[in-house]
């Protein structure tokens, strides 16, 4: 399956649709899964401008919501972005899915005059692949707090201008 419907628009069934994608991952752990709970609840009771959260989102033809990225703007930044979310529901890895979230996130950021764009994650052994899909997209490594999230899980920020 490579026909893949984007969309801005969040709704009440949103939260659980995201919350089954992260679950299949089997990356996320049930606090990680309710920040990301947390963040699609405030961007449905206040709008992505009043929020600061802003969602895209993967559909398949048939509607299945296939995956999502959560992005918005840094406070007390002029142009910078973070990139907070970005998932892929385990049935449709491998397929460029991700890639192309991403790539559809940097023009709504360009439109919005973003300059820069943020991606954080974990040093741990099992999130080497998303660093490497960072680096992939052109992101460099900018940070690495030790310890940050737990002894020997260090915090690794990248950047990437636009």
């Amino acid at each position: 399956m490579s026909f893949f419907i984007f969309d801005e628009h969040t709704d009440p069934s949103t939260p659980e649709k995201i919350r089954n994608i992260l679950i299949s991952t089997s990356s996320f752990n049930n606090r990680e899964i309710e920040v990301a709970m947390d963040l699609v609840r405030e961007n449905l009771e206040k709008g992505s401008l009043a929020s600061g959260y802003f969602f895209l989102l993967a559909r398949v033809e048939s509607g299945q919501m296939a995956g999502f990225t959560c992005f918005g703007p840094i406070p007390c930044t002029l142009h910078s972005y973070d990139l907070y979310w970005i998932a892929v529901h385990r049935d449709f890895q491998g397929m460029g899915l991700g890639r192309l979230l991403y790539l559809e996130t940097e023009i709504k950021v360009k439109k919005q005059n973003g300059e820069k764009i943020y991606a954080e994650t974990s040093g741990r052994k099992d999130y080497m692949p998303a660093r490497q899909f960072y680096r992939d997209l052109g992101f460099t490594e900018t940070c690495k707090l030790e310890d940050f999230y737990a002894p020997g899980d260090d915090k690794i920020i990248y950047q990437k201008n636009l």
